[in-house]
């Protein structure tokens, strides 16, 4: 291991050294806690900003964060969010270090913060989440993600499961790639099971000479328990109970289905391809006991029957014929589609065409929002609910990011379903069928868990309309006083045939004496799952109830006493040293990939030490490393061309006049029609016979949107045809307008984004009375901003990479700047290893980024001279070269 740590910091090559990255989950009767530690060091010469981000299942709560910079620590609790908020002002107010985790929703996706840390300094963070396991198509599955950023001299995960009825199976589907096949070991018994993956640095290798780590995606573990035929699992556990109910091999019951299509002008193209590859396969699953119809709209609605027909094969073909005809146009007209799904559901019912055991439900397909008819989301999901008959359910699925899918979900679970986003990809048909599949096998309706007496209190749901083939029902409370040591629970429900009554009972002590026997199992996991499930429950409930006060205390008083961060609560981070370093978390910019090292991403749960920043800006870390994802301007202006398949940088400057505008990006075309230009100004005087020049107005125009961004160092100006909205850098604000958004920072950048193109402009502040300097612009673009074939500009030429070669590396005429020989675009160039400022981390001094200088104003390198990209006005494309 020693050897294998000697080797690893020879080819590292990093600043920042990973020491450790360990991932331990505990899953104790499907409930899970997971811990991801990681240990790393600021080898570098200089202060810099580690980072650690995990990505964490969707419906986990965070429940700790610790982290120990240079022997200082800091620790979270979770407490009620205006009160961590206040008690964070007061900290930073006393100069004790603090931070905030904190979510806006229940769609965490990724844990991110950062540390500002001398060179040498050692920080290990640690963050703990529990989320309870949910069964699909008869298995639990676990994910973890597994994203270290780096290569790694010690990189474990460990599961350790435990089912105290017995484990059916356990498998490790291999999602991290090939290269891994084969390295999961898993060691188990009747009840428990560990699971253990543990990499060397050589197997982490993308290649056998490679420095980067392969490992980066999901590490998955699927399995399910053993059960004593349909009866229920009872656990009694802490004071606490969980009641499993997972019945199988029950005759389904039939279904009456109403499929309602979007087939507006935006499903046009992928989208609706694959809708009809799902729903051809979806009716080819129906039965003849099956009953259903098609309703596709826009902004009229349209149905293919105008009653339920039988899942017949003739009925299926035509079905489908009628589908793969569909030409997506107009507008959408939501309200009336799903009225008219509901009243042909009716109209069924009243006929005596439904079978009084069969299960009802709409099945709603949509890519966007109501744009047609009734438009007002609560007066559509009104009108549903009113009309909705009690015994029908509708489930709705999103497709694609533009979709309003809280609102999809409220009207979903306000009518006894559920909903689910489909990414509009390659996948989107496997999905929608994955989707259905968790619905198209109910086998029980009318379910009902009850509890002998007085015995138990605060119970969760335990009235459910349907359960399906393949997943589970857990009903949870607490226990009273009780007067017996054996607890017994009551499960009654409606099959395809008949009525079904099930008891079940548990000792109140036995599991207790199990569980202290287990090294590896979560103790408290029963108090903690009831929590779970009634804050999830409750969090439902305040999405769809008009009175919300009562529910939002409920929510308050269960997540501060079970430590969960959830929208209405908030982790607070903070030291008892006074002495800490000033400033330890703060945001941190979208890149899930870079893992426990600096990178770029937005997060949805984020550590704050200033205001927050909209979810959609692109840019910001602090590190050498992380300046290779984007293009920087900076300076005299210094140019730093990130080309990310030769995995070098490469700079040059470009010496121009005051008053010059140079057309940085200029895309042309008819759908982009977008232009980035700045303009120069002059220093105050010469220095060294030379007048710097230095971006003094940056503007991002996009002539498809109709909207032109201009910022300078005294103002950020915002205009729309005849609108001109002017805004000063002395305030925060969100400017969201048609396909353009604007986030303003105080004195400190402004991020604009159209449509998938991001422009960061930060600002430089120099003392008013230098006798030289003069305030000026930094620009940043992420390198993988989308233009068209067409783009070109000093910046935009670049979004399709030239090959580059440099070799021949010799002394310089300086001893610390390395010569080259650099081959490009047909031009031999000798090039100079040097370094430029990134002032995105450090505001004062900058970063060091390392690249290859081309010398005359990137003569050769760039296509033509600088002067070609010297255009008239600050909105002026490029003419062609």
């Amino acid at each position: 291991a020693r050897e294998e740590e000697e080797d690893f910091e020879t080819i590292q090559g990093y600043d920042i050294t990973v020491k450790s990255y360990k991932v331990e989950s505990r899953i104790t009767s499907r409930y899970s806690q997971t811990t991801v530690r990681s240990s790393v060091v600021n080898s570098g010469n200089g202060p810099q900003s580690i980072g650690f981000n995990v990505q964490i299942p969707k419906r986990a709560f965070i429940s700790n964060f610790t982290m120990n910079v240079n022997g200082i620590t800091f620790i979270g609790s979770v407490k009620e969010k205006t009160v961590a908020r206040r008690l964070y002002a007061q900290a930073r107010a006393r100069g004790k270090a603090a931070g905030i985790v904190r979510t806006n929703s229940q769609e965490m996706e990724t844990f991110k913060t950062e540390v500002h840390v001398p060179a040498g300094s050692k920080v290990d963070f640690e963050l703990h989440y529990q989320e309870m396991m949910q069964r699909r198509q008869g298995i639990y599955t676990h994910t973890l993600h597994l994203q270290p950023g780096r290569l790694v001299p010690l990189l474990q995960v460990d599961v350790y499961i435990y089912e105290p009825k017995g484990i059916k199976f356990v498998q490790t589907p291999n999602t991290l790639g090939e290269q891994f096949a084969g390295l999961t070991k898993i060691v188990r018994t009747d009840s428990k099971a560990h699971v253990v993956f543990h990499p060397s640095l050589l197997q982490q290798r993308k290649c056998a000479n490679c420095t980067e780590s392969a490992v980066d995606g999901v590490f998955t573990i699927q399995y399910d328990v053993e059960r004593e035929s349909n009866g229920g699992e009872l656990q009694v556990s802490d004071g606490h109970f969980l009641h499993f109910f997972a019945p199988s091999n029950l005759s389904p019951l039939s279904k009456n289905i109403v499929f309602v299509i979007d087939v507006s002008g935006s499903m046009w193209g992928l989208k609706m391809k694959q809708t009809v590859e799902a729903m051809k396969a979806i009716l080819d699953g129906l039965t003849m006991e099956d009953f259903f119809s098609i309703i596709d709209f826009n902004h009229n609605v349209r149905c293919w029957k105008d009653e339920l027909v039988t899942g017949a094969s003739i009925n299926v073909g035509e079905a489908k014929e009628y589908i793969q005809n569909i030409k997506p146009n107009g507008g959408t007209n939501i309200n009336e589609a799903l009225l008219k799904a509901v009243q042909m559901l009716l109209k069924a019912q009243s006929q005596g065409m439904i079978e009084p055991r069969s299960i009802s439900m709409i099945i709603l397909v949509s890519d966007g929002d109501p744009t047609v008819g009734e438009i007002k989301l609560s007066a559509i999901q009104k009108n549903v609910k009113q009309l909705m008959h009690k015994e029908f359910s509708l489930y709705s699925l999103g497709i694609g990011f533009d979709v309003d899918f809280d609102f999809l979900e409220r009207i979903a679970m306000e009518n006894r379903g559920m909903a689910q986003r489909i990414y509009a990809d390659s996948e989107a048909s496997t999905q929608m069928k994955q989707f259905y599949s968790q619905i198209s096998s109910p086998l029980l309706r009318t379910i009902s868990v009850h509890f002998t007496g007085d015995t138990v209190a605060n119970i969760t749901q335990n009235q459910f309309d349907k359960f399906f083939d393949g997943t589970e029902l857990v009903v949870a409370g607490k226990l009273k006083d009780m007067a017996s040591n054996m607890l017994h629970a009551y499960t009654t429900a409606s099959t395809a045939t008949m009525d079904l009554k099930i008891e079940t009972e548990a000792d109140l002590q036995e599991l207790d004496d199990l569980l202290s026997q287990q090294q590896h199992s979560f103790a408290g996991f029963a108090r903690q799952m009831w929590a779970y499930i009634t804050v999830n429950q409750l969090l439902s409930m305040a999405r769809t109830i008009g009175k919300k006060r009562k529910i939002t205390q409920q929510i308050l008083m269960l997540a501060v006493e079970h430590q969960f961060v959830t929208p209405l609560t908030a982790l607070l981070v903070e030291s008892s040293d006074t002495d800490g370093p000033e400033r330890l978390l703060a945001d941190s910019p979208k890149d899930p990939k870079q893992g426990c090292c600096p990178g770029a991403g937005t997060a949805h749960t984020v550590a704050l030490v200033k205001p927050s920043i909209p979810s959609w800006v692109t840019p910001v870390t602090p590190s050498p490393s992380e300046a290779k994802t984007i293009h920087v301007v900076e300076n005299d202006p210094h140019f730093i061309v990130h080309l990310p398949k030769s995995g070098m940088d490469v700079c040059f400057n470009v010496d121009s006049k005051p008053g010059h505008v140079l057309s940085l990006v200029s895309d042309p075309d008819r759908e982009r029609r977008i232009v980035v230009n700045g303009q120069l100004v002059g220093s105050k005087k010469m220095k060294n016979d030379k007048l710097n020049t230095y971006f003094g107005t940056i503007s991002v125009y996009s002539r498809a949107a109709g909207v032109k961004v201009v910022v300078s160092t005294n103002s950020i100006s915002l205009m729309e045809g005849r609108n001109n909205h002017s805004f000063s850098w002395g305030g925060t604000a969100e400017l969201s307008l048609h396909r353009v958004k604007v986030a303003i920072e105080k004195e400190q950048k402004v991020t604009v984004v159209i449509d998938k193109i991001s422009v960061m402009v930060m600002l430089h502040r120099v003392w008013k009375k230098h006798p030289i300097n003069v305030d000026f612009l930094g620009i940043y673009m992420p390198s993988d901003n989308q233009y068209s074939a067409q783009v070109h500009g000093l910046i935009g030429q670049f979004a399709i990479e030239p090959e580059v070669k440099v070799f021949d590396v010799r002394e310089g005429t300086e001893p610390e700047k390395k010569a080259a020989t650099m081959e490009v675009k047909g031009n031999k160039l000798t090039v100079t290893r040097g370094w430029q400022k990134d002032y995105r981390q450090d505001r004062k001094y900058g970063s060091d980024v390392y690249c290859w200088f081309v010398h005359n104003s990137g003569k050769g390198f760039i296509d033509g001279h600088y002067t070609s990209y010297i255009v008239s006005e600050l909105d002026s494309f490029l003419p062609p070269l």
